[in-house]
């Protein structure tokens, strides 16, 4: 049963996080760029509403990877393991700054974009270091649950 709660675990991280963060990190320049774009500024526009859709939309599948992660620790009997803690809090700092400064922030930027006025570099400048900031924090997640120091279940 371990197993295969880690491999949804890990497949739930593949699958929803990947995603995010990808196009999370696509959404500052593209925003950017949206009202200028070659195509046309409606192609521009359509772009970024579909990384934001992306992220929204990821970010709550991404509920699973931590209702799999519980599931998981609780089997193999590690909840209390100071990796695992110090993950634990990381994924939860990266939630609350996706929740409460990449979304919001794209929100506006959205807004403004829908408006027909172009968005200006310094919020998307910030915007870019809120999504640096919670990509740094799932990278570090993900080297800890690799790595797992302190860990007396293997590897």
């Amino acid at each position: 049963m371990t197993k295969i709660l880690l491999t949804l675990h890990v497949l739930a991280a593949i699958v929803a996080v990947g995603p995010v963060t990808v196009a999370a990190s696509m959404f500052p320049p593209a925003a950017r760029r949206a009202l200028t774009a070659a195509d046309g500024p409606d192609a521009g526009v359509t772009t970024v509403r579909l990384l934001h859709r992306i992220c929204r939309l990821y970010s709550a599948v991404g509920l699973a990877v931590p209702l799999f992660g519980f599931a998981t620790a609780s089997a193999m009997g590690v909840l209390g393991s100071g990796w695992l803690i110090a993950s634990i809090t990381l994924t939860a700092v990266a939630a609350g700054i996706l929740i409460a400064f990449v979304l919001p922030r794209q929100d506006e930027l959205l807004e403004e974009l829908g408006a027909r006025r172009p968005v200006e570099r310094a919020g998307t400048v910030q915007l870019a270091m809120f999504t640096g900031i919670f990509n740094l924090l799932w990278a570090t997640v993900t080297v800890l649950m690799i790595i797992r120091p302190g860990s007396t279940t293997g590897a």
